[in-house]
């Protein structure tokens, strides 16, 4: 980052008023407390007005403090809200935080500065219950709009046995099904224009077409899309609020489930952001060997993107070819992990074993394999011309509005802006390999396809420089918070074997603080936001995914084009329910 004195100078003379408090996290990223009445000048001075601006809104989250020990003499809050910024420029996050007081305490809504603000306030508001005052929709966005109370404060039960025996009534059955009925007017849509009535049509939340359970709302004028409306958290399962009953260890099987398609990928973006709070450093080995498997599940979760994408648009037969393709590396992942979808094979401090013997042969035959196989999916797909006839021109956007939206990943590099976290802020010893960032130019769903076709090739060769340089040494750190320890070391004496034991049953007692991790996901940036209190279990764990934001941006990208091209502009997304909702 620029001279962080700097920015805060800015932000001082804008706000005429002093930063206080400077809060040092474990992560090293400026983080500054505002004032609540102060918000929104702030954040517009960082996104306008500062050398280098932070033009994304990264994140935005909050936090219930009211069981949590204040620390380092910062602001009294029973809520505190979490606004995440990003400076491509700076290449560098800046973290600005509100204290709140009351039961259900209110600020002021960002949304005339970021576009993507809407959904992330009113998750903070569904979850919370913290109001954004000026705020143009302000409901619920995961839970029912009938659920009662809001499930991140921590009176809000964190089990289904917690809150007694389900009973639908008919009462209550004919509440929930008035419930989901759409009501145009309160979405500010017009059943009526100049010249023709609008028509509403209900996509999901079972066609094939939205890859899950989703529900789009779409106002049309003939076959034209006026406007949508994306309806989520079908199966919210509370990812992040498991985080704060299973301990730090428990927790990693359910990072598996968020990007299910990305396997060991999720274990990954958690376990940077723990070891960073236990202050854990990994052997050569370890972070090689957990390169390979995430390159692995980053082409096996785009081959799945490709069938399906093909399948969307009227091809058949490639969904069959490449799933067949995406078995070969599952057949890599069990022989190694012992699972294959979910494997929950990635550990605090390294992975759970050392690598078989006989791996190499696997992979080997899989680095030969695959090269022929790319070729004929591009002259089967990209190159067919009906393919590119539902795809180029459609789904536009430039590379500022895909900045304003949050959008990263292929998606971001499909505007010609090689972005890449892999390179620019690199993790796990990505900065030892040698590897291109596909882009592309025009920012629509044909050259989002490209990126990602490219980006197989590119992950293909960071697995083979894995392959023929895998480094010697041990599979784990020797750091004590690690889970579990090596196991070699439990026979040879009795305090170790406690430690094993208790690290294993309890889990770890990860040191008070906060840390943030940010990883090159198979769909863009993930986030893990982890507070520890000095606990065996977080206090709080954000989970920031690149699929809410990408969904987010559907009506925009969808107005003025036809129901046909919404299938082409979903499947060029790559999205995931899980990533979308936790």
């Amino acid at each position: 980052m620029s001279d962080a004195n700097n920015i805060i100078q800015h932000l001082q003379q804008r706000l005429e008023e002093n930063i206080q408090y400077q809060q040092k996290t474990v992560d090293e990223i400026l983080t500054l407390w505002v004032s609540k009445e102060k918000i929104v000048p702030a954040i517009q001075c960082l996104k306008t007005e500062v050398p280098q601006p932070f033009k994304m809104l990264y994140d935005l989250f909050g936090i219930d403090e009211r069981n949590r020990n204040r620390f380092n003499g910062l602001p009294m809050a029973e809520f505190t809200v979490v606004y995440v910024l990003f400076s491509f420029e700076q290449n560098a996050f800046i973290k600005l935080k509100v204290a709140l007081r009351g039961e259900y305490p209110s600020i002021s809504s960002i949304t005339s500065l970021f576009q993507n603000a809407n959904w992330y306030e009113r998750e903070v508001y569904d979850m919370f219950g913290i109001r954004f005052n000026g705020h143009p929709h302000l409901t619920r966005i995961l839970m029912p709009l009938t659920w009662q109370g809001h499930p991140l404060r921590k009176e809000h039960p964190a089990r289904a046995t917690e809150m007694g025996p389900f009973q639908l009534y008919d009462e209550l059955q004919d509440r929930e099904q008035e419930a989901l009925r759409f009501k145009p007017e309160e979405w500010g849509l017009k059943e009526h224009g100049d010249d023709a009535d609008f028509m509403f049509l209900n996509i999901g939340p079972q066609h094939p077409g939205t890859h899950g359970v989703l529900r789009i709302i779409l106002q049309l004028n003939g076959e034209d899309i006026v406007d949508a409306v994306p309806e989520i958290g079908f199966h919210h399962r509370g990812a992040e609020k498991m985080a704060e009953r299973q301990s730090w260890h428990t927790y990693i099987p359910y990072t598996d489930r968020v990007d299910y398609l990305g396997g060991v990928m999720n274990n990954l973006a958690y376990l940077l952001a723990v070891e960073k709070l236990a202050g854990i450093e990994l052997p050569d080995r370890a972070m090689t060997i957990r390169v390979m498997l995430c390159e692995l599940f980053r082409i096996a979760s785009h081959l799945v993107w490709f069938g399906t994408f093909a399948q969307d648009l009227g091809q058949l037969s490639p969904v069959f070819y490449m799933f067949t393709d995406r078995e070969k590396i599952f057949d890599i992942i069990e022989a190694i992990c012992g699972g294959r979808m979910h494997p929950n094979w990635f550990r605090i401090g390294g992975v759970a074993q050392d690598l078989p013997n006989g791996w190499q042969r696997l992979v080997q035959y899989f680095v030969d394999y695959f090269p022929p196989k790319i070729r004929e999916y591009e002259k089967m797909v990209i190159r067919n011309s009906i393919f590119k006839a539902r795809t180029k021109g459609i789904g536009i956007y430039t590379l500022d509005e895909a900045i304003e939206w949050g959008v990263t990943g292929p998606g971001l590099r499909a505007c010609g802006f090689d972005w890449d976290w892999r390179k620019k802020q690199p993790y796990s010893g990505y900065d030892r390999f040698e590897f291109d960032i596909p882009t592309a130019q025009n920012g629509d769903c044909y050259d989002r396809a490209l990126v990602r076709v490219e980006e197989m090739r590119q992950s293909l060769r960071i697995v083979k420089q894995c392959l023929e340089n895998m480094p010697a040494g041990d599979y784990k750190s020797s750091h004590p918070l690690t889970t579990p320890p090596l196991k070699k070391y439990t026979m040879q004496d009795i305090e170790t074997l406690i430690t094993h034991f208790l690290n294993v049953s309890w889990g770890p007692v990860i040191p008070d603080g906060e840390a943030m991790s940010c990883i090159e996901a198979t769909k863009g940036a993930n986030s893990y936001y982890c507070i520890s209190d000095g606990n065996t279990a977080a206090y709080r764990v954000r989970i920031r995914t690149p699929s809410f934001p990408h969904m987010q941006m559907l009506p925009f990208i969808s107005k003025g084009y036809t129901v046909g091209d919404l299938l082409s502009i979903l499947g060029s997304i790559d999205f995931v329910l899980a990533d979308i909702d936790r």
